[in-house]
C-alpha cells in the first residue's frame, strides 16, 4: 500500500500545524507499519531524516511562487492530481485543506482515486468570520469546507471539534473518528531545576509567576486574564500577588484579530507587574511552564488546546475555560472557569494563589493527565483507519 501525506507545514515549524506535522512524522517513523510506502508532499525540500520506505516530493504551483494564501490554495488543489498520478492508495491531509479528489472522477474513469483522510483541528473561520478578512482567505476557506465535506473520512482532534463539524458543515457522524494529538517530544520529561534557572535568567524572571501563553489572538482571552489580574491587585485576601508573564507574538494595533496587549497593560496601569516575552522558542517552553506557580488559559474557543497539556507535563496547575474542547482535554486536572465572567476568573486565581495544597494536587493530577496524550497512539489510530479503507 502507498500512502501520500500532506507535509506542507514542515516549512513552518513554529506554527501549531507545523509542530503537529513534525511530531506525527517522528512518531510514524517509530510505528513503521509493515508493507506500507509513504510519499510526503512538501512545498520546500526538507532535511528531516526518514527511513527507506519514505519518499519526499516537493513542488510549487507553476504560476504562483510567493508564500501566501493563494499559493497554499493552489498547492492543495494540485495535490489531488499529483497523488493520483503517483499511485497513492490513500491520501492523508494532516490539517483541514482544500484538497479534493472527487473533482477528478469525470476525467479519470479508468483510475482508482485515492481514499482521502483529513485531520481537522478546528473550524475557526466558520465560527469566527472575522478570520476571513481578505478575499483570498474567503476563497481558501470555501475550498477547505468543500475538502472537509468531500473527504472519505475525517479525523477530529476532539469530540468538541467533531460536534462542530457535524453541526456546521453537515458531515454525518459515521464519517468522523476522534484521535487526540500528543505532545512534542520536548515535553517528554519535566524541565530540570538547572534548565529552569538558566531559562528564567535569560528572560529576567524569578520562579513563582503567573504564566499565560499560547498566542495573543482575541479568542485566547488575554484581555480577560489581565482584567481579572487587575481586579486582584491590592486585594487583601490574596497573601502574595506575583507578576504575570505573557508569551506570544505581539501584533500591531491594526491587526483586528489580536489583542492590543501593550495598550491594555497601559490602560490597566499594570506596567510593572507584567512581563511580555514575545514569541518564545519551543525549547524554552518546558522551563517557562515549570517555573510558574500556575498557568492560566481561559480561551473562548479551541479545537483541541495543547497549552494546558503542555503545562500539565511540567506539573504546573492550570486554570482553563469551561468552553469548547477544554473540559474534554483537561478533565478534572484543572480549575475550569466561565471565560466570559471576570469574577469567575479572578476567583479561580485567588483560590490557587492562596492554596499551596491545591496547587500541588492539581500539579500532580495534571502530570498524570498529560500521560493520556501520545503521538504514538494518535499515529496508530490514523494509520489503522488508512489501512481499513
Amino acid at each position: 500500500m502507498k500512502i501520500g501525506i500532506n507535509a506542507s507545514f514542515l516549512r513552518k515549524p513554529g506554527t501549531g500545524i507545523g509542530q503537529v506535522t513534525f511530531s506525527f512524522l517522528q512518531a510514524l517513523k517509530a510505528v513503521r507499519p509493515a508493507g506500507v510506502e509513504f510519499v510526503l508532499y512538501t512545498q520546500e525540500p526538507t532535511d528531516i531524516a526518514l527511513p527507506e520506505n519514505f519518499e519526499v516530493k516537493s513542488f510549487l504551483p507553476r504560476w504562483w511562487r510567493r508564500d501566501d494564501v493563494p499559493r497554499q490554495l493552489l498547492w492543495e488543489r494540485e495535490l489531488a492530481s499529483r497523488a493520483r498520478r503517483d499511485g497513492c492508495d490513500v491520501f492523508l491531509s494532516l490539517y483541514q485543506s482544500a484538497t479534493v479528489f472527487s473533482s477528478y472522477k469525470l476525467k479519470t474513469k479508468n483510475y482508482t482515486l485515492p481514499k482521502h483522510i483529513m485531520v481537522v483541528h478546528d473550524i475557526i473561520p466558520k465560527l469566527f468570520p472575522e478570520y476571513l478578512g481578505s478575499l483570498s482567505r474567503r476563497w481558501h476557506w470555501r475550498g477547505i469546507e468543500r475538502g472537509i465535506r468531500k473527504a472519505d473520512h475525517i479525523i477530529a482532534v476532539s469530540q468538541s471539534t467533531e460536534e462542530d463539524i457535524e453541526k456546521h458543515l453537515g458531515v454525518v457522524p459515521e464519517r468522523i473518528s476522534i484521535a487526540h494529538p500528543g505532545l512534542s517530544p520536548i515535553f517528554a520529561t519535566p524541565a530540570s531545576d538547572e534548565q529552569v534557572s538558566e531559562t528564567l535568567a535569560r528572560y529576567g524572571l524569578e520562579r513563582g509567576y503567573i504564566y499565560h501563553g499560547g498566542g495573543l489572538e482575541i479568542r485566547k482571552n488575554t484581555q480577560a486574564v489581565l482584567e481579572a489580574y487587575a481586579l486582584l491587585r491590592g486585594d487583601p485576601t490574596v497573601a502574595h500577588m506575583p507578576p504575570i508573564v505573557i508569551s506570544g507574538q505581539i501584533h500591531p494595533k491594526a491587526n483586528p484579530l489580536a489583542t492590543d496587549v501593550v495598550g491594555l497593560i497601559e490602560s490597566l496601569s499594570l506596567g510593572h507587574a507584567v512581563y511580555l516575552l514575545g514569541r518564545v522558542p519551543e525549547a524554552d517552553l518546558p522551563a517557562l511552564y515549570r517555573g510558574a506557580s500556575l498557568f492560566i488559559y481561559p480561551s473562548l474557543y479551541e479545537g483541541f488546546g495543547l497549552p494546558p497539556v503542555e503545562a500539565f507535563s511540567q506539573s504546573t496547575p492550570v486554570i482553563a475555560s469551561r468552553a469548547s474542547s477544554l473540559p474534554e482535554v483537561c478533565g478534572d486536572a484543572a480549575l475550569l472557569v466561565d471565560p466570559g465572567e471576570l469574577d469567575d476568573i479572578a476567583a479561580a486565581l485567588r483560590r490557587l494563589l492562596n492554596d499551596a495544597e491545591l496547587r500541588a494536587e492539581l500539579g500532580e493530577r495534571g502530570y498524570q493527565r498529560s500521560q493520556d496524550f501520545s503521538y504514538e497512539r494518535f499515529v496508530e489510530t490514523i494509520i489503522k483507519r488508512c489501512l481499513s479503507l
